[in-house]
C-alpha cells in the first residue's frame, strides 16, 4: 500500500519523491524567475533602497556629529559653570571676610566712642565737682568771714560791718591758705 501511495503522489504533482532527485524543469524556471527578479530589483528597487539607506546613514552621521557637538558644548558649559561657582564661592568668602572685618571695625569704633564719652562724662563730672567744691569753699570763706567778724565784734564789743573790715579779714584768710 505504501508503494501505491508513492506512485500516486509522484504522478500527481510531478515533483520528485526523494529530496536528492533533481527536476530540471523546476530548476530552469526557478533560475529564469530569479534572474528576471534580479534585474528588475537592480533596475527599480535597489537604487531607491540604496538612496534611502545612504540618506539614513547621512542623517545618522549628522545626528551623531550634532550629539558630539552638543556633548562638547555641555562639557564646556559644565566647566564654565564650575569655574563660575568657584569664583562665586571665593567672592562670597571675600565678602564675608570684609563684612566680618567691617563689623569688627565698627565694634571697636563703638567701644572707643563709648570710652571717649565715659571719659568726657567723667571729666565733666570732675570739673563740676571741682567747681562745686570751689563754690563751697567760697561760701565757707564768706561764712568764716561773717563768723569771724561776728566773733570779733562780740569780743571788741562793737559791730565791725564795714566793707573795709571784711576786706582785711578776707586778705588774712587768703594769706593763711596760700603756702609761703
Amino acid at each position: 500500500m505504501y508503494s501505491a501511495l508513492l506512485v500516486v503522489s509522484e504522478g500527481a504533482s510531478g515533483a520528485p519523491v526523494s529530496p536528492f532527485e533533481v527536476n530540471f524543469g523546476l530548476f530552469f524556471w526557478t533560475w529564469v524567475v530569479f534572474i528576471a527578479l534580479y534585474f528588475l530589483l537592480k533596475k527599480y528597487a535597489w537604487p531607491a533602497i540604496l538612496t534611502v539607506t545612504e540618506e539614513r546613514e547621512q542623517t545618522i552621521r549628522r545626528h551623531l556629529e550634532e550629539a558630539e557637538q552638543a556633548h562638547a558644548k555641555a562639557t564646556a558649559l559644565l566647566a564654565e559653570q564650575q569655574k563660575l561657582l568657584g569664583e562665586a564661592r571665593t567672592q562670597a568668602q571675600a565678602v564675608m571676610a570684609e563684612a566680618k572685618a567691617a563689623s569688627e571695625k565698627e565694634r571697636s569704633i563703638a567701644v572707643q566712642k563709648t570710652r571717649d564719652e565715659q571719659e568726657q562724662l567723667l571729666a565733666r563730672a570732675r570739673r563740676e565737682i571741682a567747681a562745686e567744691g570751689e563754690k563751697a569753699r567760697q561760701e565757707l570763706r564768706r561764712e568764716a568771714v561773717d563768723l569771724s567778724l561776728a566773733a570779733a565784734s562780740k569780743l571788741i564789743g562793737e559791730r565791725l560791718g564795714a566793707d573795709a573790715d571784711k576786706k582785711i579779714v578776707i586778705d588774712y584768710l587768703a594769706s593763711l591758705e596760700s603756702p609761703q
